[in-house]
């Protein structure tokens, strides 16, 4: 049996991956997932976490609320709670603007080295 070559379709991430992938610290992830309940990472042996595409869209949208928008941790789980469906769009939204920034930003880039 060979070795799956794509990541993209890895079950589960470790916790080192999921906070190199989100840009935060594995003590933020660890306390996250106390204050979300909607973030349950699966453990194993060792209390080792393995976590899901949906605990890293649920660690995305955290990120989203507290670090974009400035939210205390309160406010983005009554957020999460009245509203999932707004702050995901707005999360999108968010994650699209910057994709396209980047690609913007290499744009230019590759223009200003022709000149």
């Amino acid at each position: 049996m060979a070795l799956n070559p794509n990541k993209e379709l890895k079950l589960y991430y470790s916790i080192g991956e999921v906070a190199e992938m989100l840009g935060l610290s594995e003590t933020l992830l660890r306390y996250w997932e106390k204050e979300f309940p909607s973030i349950t990472p699966k453990k194993v042996g060792r209390n080792v976490r393995q976590y899901s595409q949906e605990d890293i869209d649920q660690l995305r949208l955290v990120r989203h609320l507290v670090k974009d928008k400035g939210m205390k941790l309160a406010a983005a789980r009554k957020a999460l709670k009245n509203n999932k469906d707004g702050a995901e769009r707005d999360a999108e939204i968010v994650a699209r603007l910057r994709s396209i920034r980047e690609e913007l930003m290499q744009i230019k880039k590759e223009l200003d080295g022709l000149v």
